[in-house]
């Protein structure tokens, strides 16, 4: 049985490119999906998930997240004084969270290098890794799962999702071996942003891990992938191939709700998907959707 785990790392240190201008002076994080900031559903499915103590990756231009999860008095006086007490509510929920804390990963060296500079907080423990621009339904079971398995096995856990072949070159790929749980496999290598033809599988990593610490030793000296980054999918490569030394590499595969936050079009779909679900949206917003859908046949 492995460790009770409470710590997750938030890589949150990109620079949105995808989404300039938007993203010129914002960081990419704090973009609203509905009403909320992206990377506040990230924190809240860690926290639900009975990870209380968070660290934050950021760098340059990422204030506003921090702003964010810290107390704005001014604004809750206002508030209070206007009896909005609705309002204060959803307010004071970002500050009173989670403990949150930050590190800068100073030279943007890729996920793997963002997720080394993490070891100073985390120390001997495993931990849990969520991207902050990947966002998991709250309705739909991953990370509580993911913990359970990691407990369970002490190995390290990434979250699977089947893509299409064509779509397999944006995320690392799985090869895999089938356990006594339709949900869960056993790794046995990883290929970063394979084309279609070099691909094991089309089972995607996507921005879920739960890793034992040996992961830090790995990142050391795990030489810069693709893009010329230290990539976080070649240092589970390694310990997935050594499994006497690192535990392995498991993975649980999700079919659930993913919002990728990331992409311009997926951030469009996220919007409505959500919105439509919404008690306080979606009964004006499903049969405006349906007259917008039927001017456009």
């Amino acid at each position: 049985m492995g460790t009770k785990i409470t710590k997750a790392v938030i890589p949150a240190a990109g620079l949105g490119t995808r989404f300039l201008p938007a993203t010129k002076a914002m960081p990419k994080e704090m973009l609203p999906v509905v009403d909320k900031p992206a990377i506040q559903y990230v924190v809240e499915e860690a926290v639900a998930s009975g990870l209380s103590d968070i660290l934050m990756v950021t760098g340059r231009n990422k204030n506003a997240l921090e702003n964010h999860f810290d107390r704005m008095t001014e604004l809750e006086a206002m508030l209070e004084r206007k009896g909005d007490h609705a309002r204060l509510a959803r307010v004071r929920e970002s500050n009173e969270l989670a403990d949150i804390h930050y590190v800068r990963q100073g030279n943007p060296r890729g996920l793997g290098h963002a997720v080394l500079r993490a070891r100073m907080h985390v120390n001997h423990e495993p931990f849990a890794v969520l991207l902050g621009d990947d966002i998991i339904d709250s309705r739909d079971i991953l990370l509580t799962q993911m913990i359970d398995e990691q407990v369970k096995r002490n190995t390290s856990i990434v979250a699977l999702m089947e893509v299409a072949p064509s779509q397999i070159h944006m995320y690392g790929a799985a090869a895999i071996e089938p356990t006594d749980d339709p949900d869960v496999v056993r790794i046995t290598g990883l290929v970063e942003k394979p084309s279609a033809a070099e691909a094991p599988s089309n089972l995607a990593i996507i921005g879920r891990y739960v890793l034992r610490p040996e992961v830090f030793d790995i990142l050391e000296h795990t030489a810069p992938g693709k893009g010329n980054e230290i990539q976080l999918t070649d240092a589970l490569q390694e310990m997935a191939v050594n499994p006497e030394e690192t535990g392995g590499v498991y993975g649980v595969i999700f079919r659930g709700r993913r919002y990728d936050t990331g992409d311009r079009l997926d951030y469009i779909k996220a919007i409505v998907q959500l919105a439509v679900d919404r008690e306080d949206l979606g009964r004006d917003l499903r049969p405006w959707l349906r007259d917008f859908v039927k001017q456009m046949d």
